[in-house]
């Protein structure tokens, strides 16, 4: 027999059953009976015919009729004549034959209850399988672009020393809108380059967006973060004021990751030269200008009229000069977990380098002395004449 909640020994299985009015006769009380040839062929004939009736059923789906078991059947009476013939059949079997045929039943329903469960289990396989046009592509239909394939993983560059708070930065930038605060230095520029080349790998049609308020700080960008992550540099494109505009909206066609400032790409946008539909990541470098009307809260504000899938990565050493200059970037740029970090954070202090301030007096050259004097010194007031 199966073991688990399937095992049942004989009495579980079939002692339920008799009732206690009408006991069965014991062994000593048939012994005093006559024994005739014993009739198995007849009992057995019909055990095994009524466990094939209930496994047709069981597989057809039918209701069963209620289960009586050798033991019940000797125990139910309906008068007085099938009481004496039962009576009589019971005193025809010793105690093993009737032990031998309660044991073949017992089995014989066992392996109709196990194909019953097995049967169950496969239609309820059958319902909970998921839709064939969800899996039998690479892409949900839930987040469309979505390479399922590729997002079991998500990829960490070690091809620097690993430092434990970029790590943990980078992990929660993923899956959430994220303000990322770093001292000068401590790689912000490296986070956001991680955060860009998964979303690259996951939605393979997506585009990357990385803006930067100033046109060098665009360019720094670019080399920083294909020397980080290595993305191919013909998927990558710089867009500045001086593109022209038609060469630009075949970069946005051709082209998957791109590093232009926020005026740029509010001009794009306005224009539909941008698919913002496609846009999937968006990094903004200097978060903290995220003020009023500023280019950087035009271009989210626009994303969000045409599209609520994508992902901000801010980042900002300084995010504003007070709480009330915090949450309004907070709000402008639909931030929902905040990575604050300081030179006094515990996870920092290893990687920062202990200033010193020494102070140094330079003395005067004779021309600044000079100036200086007659500085001190002060205007002649001359009297005046009567």
């Amino acid at each position: 027999m199966s073991g688990g909640n399937n095992q049942k020994t004989l009495f579980q299985a079939w002692g339920g059953s008799v009732p206690q009015t009408n006991p069965i006769p014991t062994k000593h009380d048939a012994r005093k009976t006559v024994k005739r040839p014993l009739q198995r062929n007849k009992t057995d004939t019909h055990t095994v015919e009524t466990a094939k009736t209930q496994q047709q059923q069981r597989v057809n789906g039918q209701a069963l009729p209620p289960r009586r078991s050798l033991w019940g059947e000797i125990g139910q009476v309906s008068g007085p004549v099938h009481t004496a013939a039962r009576m009589e059949d019971v005193q025809e079997l010793d105690d093993d034959d009737l032990l031998l045929v309660a044991v073949y039943e017992a089995e014989q329903t066992m392996q109709t209850d196990a194909t019953a469960a097995q049967d169950d289990k496969k239609h309820a396989t059958e319902e909970i399988e998921p839709s064939p046009l969800c899996s039998s592509g690479r892409y949900n239909q839930d987040f469309p672009g979505f390479d399922s394939s590729s997002a079991t993983v998500w990829i960490y560059p070690t091809n620097l020393p690993i430092r434990e708070y970029q790590l943990k930065i980078s992990e929660a930038a993923l899956f959430q809108n994220t303000l990322v605060c770093l001292p000068t230095g401590l790689g912000k520029t490296f986070i956001a380059a991680v955060v860009m080349y998964n979303f690259y790998r996951w939605y393979p049609s997506g585009k990357i967006v990385f803006m930067a308020p100033t046109k060098p700080l665009v360019a720094q960008q670019i080399e920083a973060c294909y020397k980080v992550m290595g993305i191919p540099q013909k998927h990558m494109a710089e867009l500045t004021g001086s593109t022209k505009a038609g060469q630009r909206r075949e970069l946005w066609k051709s082209r998957r990751v791109f590093f232009l400032t926020p005026q740029v790409m509010v001009n794009d946008l306005s224009r539909e030269t941008c698919p913002a539909l496609q846009v999937k990541c968006v990094v903004i470098d200097e978060a903290h200008k995220a003020l009023g009307n500023q280019a950087y809260c035009q271009v989210v504000r626009q994303l969000c009229s045409q599209t609520q899938q994508f992902r901000i990565l801010a980042l900002s050493a300084t995010p504003g000069g007070d709480s009330k200059a915090v949450q309004q970037v907070i709000s402008n740029l639909l931030i929902s977990h905040i990575e604050l970090r300081s030179e006094a954070s515990p996870d920092i202090k290893a990687h920062t380098h202990q200033r010193t301030l020494e102070k140094v007096v330079v003395p005067l050259g004779e021309a600044l002395a000079a100036q200086q004097a007659r500085y001190l010194q002060g205007p002649k007031i001359t009297p005046a004449s009567s």
